[in-house]
């Protein structure tokens, strides 16, 4: 049977991630970062791109899982006839080195595990050379080595490139292993207590969570997002992935498989929203700080994405030997899209820093300094074509959504001298920028006819980025213009009660065959669109079915399939998540937030 991706569940160490299925196997870790080479693959390929299972003899998936309250440790146990057992995972904040700690719990009667590693450093092509030593098993390949131990010490083997081991619990008894990695020139850093890891891990994830000033509906389901978030965060720079995972396709045995291990500036605004809204000004600071190192340069130079400490290069290429999810391929490895003009993301940063200053964040020198090169910037390239938030690969166009991100940064700009008049700048020719590219799109990015405002000039598609039209102020929620579009971009592209971001049925969009599921973040605009034009039970009940979505984990993917009831794309997706978090706090907030 093929996988689904809603069979797993995330742990991490806010420097890395790993994915664990339903079957007790590991099934994809980069290490040391999000972004490094994959030492288990097998979410991308088969069994002998790497996997770690630890399961009951006999066993397939798991009879319940769950995340133990309020953390990101999770516990999945099996029921056998012989008894119950528990396997509790988790990656502890790291001193020097990643671990991945695995702790086996005989909960009744007496149960035999079998536990096989399969070690394949560079995203499953590489087989590693194993010894043993000091009570551990030692693999290294290249510049990667990993140690393996267990406590108390279980005698394991080697068999068909791999390391196995079987051995008994019965109820009370515990066994914990270890897997650490470090650069294989390097020593072996210090051993974890992996008894001592669980206890810390559980207490510092609930003190973290203690700090969520949100107390209204779903609050279960907006802590796991805001969890999930903190999890996705690079912890030494402050960024944030847009996923964890690479080539998760967007349609099952197609070629809409991305690489999305990096951050995006897009996210940004709703990222700091979310944050603060929530309560974490620590970490909308640190994104923030982030975001300052990343786009400093030329405001020429600024680009839609960057690496986890703000790497500029990100090729794009196809690794041939992993055959995709679902047999979904090329699989991916880098992002060519960072080398693509979209417009909106200077109105993107722009509101940002806007938000960050009035919402109180530490002051940052320089800051008004950028902001003032960005719209220089601005001013002399708004009007080119760009390739959209949706990095479409069919050249570029006028989107609608670009210029009235353009409008955006010139709004904010305006507002920021208006609010504080001690800084230096443009003052009236902002506001004449700001009222020109508001006419052009009035007049060139709307039909009458249909009263909707549509993807690109000229054009008859439509786009769910239009949603956020009264969300960032271009216009109010009460306009005709505004309502006419909501219910135009439900009309045309709600598809099993949800929202595709725009049409797939011609290829000339974004030039890429086949098609794709429903974007769940797209659902959630939709739902802040109908509570802002006072549709608030419309808006409940959408927001409801979007969250009941979510895994038996409380994760969501990229995009969802209404017809085979499964999850699509990278997972879990920070931008469904901020989106999830932010649609509570405008529907509930009042309700129960600080």
């Amino acid at each position: 049977m093929d996988p689904s991706i809603e069979d797993y569940a995330l742990i991490g160490d806010e420097q890395t991630a790993a994915l664990v299925g339903t079957d007790g196997s590991v099934d994809w870790l980069c290490l040391p970062r999000f972004d490094s080479a994959a030492c288990f693959a097998r979410l991308l390929g088969d069994e002998d791109n790497g996997y770690w299972r630890i399961a009951p003899v006999g066993a397939d998936h798991c009879t319940r899982r769950a995340y133990r309250r309020d953390t990101l440790v999770l516990d999945t146990e099996w029921e056998t006839e012989q008894g119950a057992v528990r396997v509790t995972d988790l990656m502890p904040q790291r001193d020097r080195a990643p671990d991945l700690v695995r702790v086996v719990e005989g909960l009744d009667g007496e149960v035999t595990l079998h536990s096989v590693l399969k070690l394949r450093f560079d995203y499953g092509s590489i087989i590693p050379w194993v010894r043993r030593s000091d009570g551990h098993r030692v693999a290294v390949a290249g510049p990667d080595s990993t140690w393996l131990r267990s406590e108390p010490h279980v005698t394991s083997w080697g068999e068909d490139f791999g390391t196995h081991a079987e051995f008994t619990v019965k109820k009370g008894e515990k066994v914990a292993f270890v897997l650490t990695w470090h650069p294989s020139h390097e020593p072996r850093p210090p051993l974890v207590d992996p008894y001592d890891a669980l206890r810390h891990s559980v207490e510092d994830w609930r003190a973290w969570v203690s700090r969520c000033r949100y107390d209204g509906p779903y609050r279960d389901a907006v802590v796991r997002s805001l969890i999930t978030l903190k999890a996705l965060t690079y912890a030494p720079t402050g960024g944030i992935v847009a996923a964890p995972t690479t080539s998760l396709p967007e349609e099952p045995g197609g070629v809409r498989n991305w690489d999305y291990r990096y951050c995006w500036l897009r996210d940004s605004t709703l990222t700091l929203n979310a944050l603060l809204a929530a309560g974490y000004q620590e970490e909308a600071e640190a994104w923030r700080n982030w975001l300052l190192r990343a786009v400093a340069g030329d405001p020429a130079d600024l680009q839609i994405m960057y690496g986890v400490a703000g790497e500029r290069r990100l090729p794009e290429f196809e690794l041939p030997w992993l055959s995709g999810f679902a047999r979904s391929a090329p699989v991916r490895i880098g992002n060519d899209a960072v080398k693509q003009l979209q417009l909106d993301v200077w109105g993107e940063v722009m509101d940002s820093l806007s938000l960050a200053r009035e919402s109180g964040l530490s002051a940052q020198p320089d800051v008004w300094a950028l902001q003032t090169a960005l719209m220089d910037f601005l001013r002399n390239n708004w009007r080119q074509p760009d390739e959209g938030l949706w990095e479409v690969r069919a050249g570029r166009r006028q989107f609608v959504h670009s210029k009235v991100m353009v409008w955006v940064a010139a709004d904010r700009a305006v507002r920021t001298l208006e609010h504080h008049p001690e800084l230096d700048g443009d003052l009236d020719g902002w506001r004449a920028l700001r009222d020109e590219v508001h006419q052009e799109v009035c007049e060139k990015g709307y039909d009458p006819e249909r009263n909707t405002f549509t993807q690109s000039y000229g054009s008859r598609e439509l786009d769910a980025a239009l949603l956020l039209i009264p969300r960032v102020g271009f216009l109010p929620p009460d306009d005709p213009r505004v309502i006419g579009t909501i219910e135009a971009v439900r009309e045309e592209l709600t598809h099993g009660g949800f929202l595709r971001r725009y049409s797939t049925a011609d290829a000339d969009v974004d030039g890429l065959p086949g098609g794709e599921g429903v974007f769940l973040v797209c659902s959630f605009w939709l739902a802040d669109a109908l509570y802002m034009t006072g549709r608030t039970k419309e808006a409940r009940e959408l927001f409801e079915r979007l969250a009941g979505l979510a895994n038996d984990v409380g994760l969501l993917s990229e995009e969802f399939d209404p017809v085979a009831g499964r999850h699509l794309g990278n997972f879990p997706q920070a931008f469904s998540h901020i989106g999830l978090v932010n649609t509570a706090l405008a529907l509930f907030g009042g309700d129960g937030a600080g």
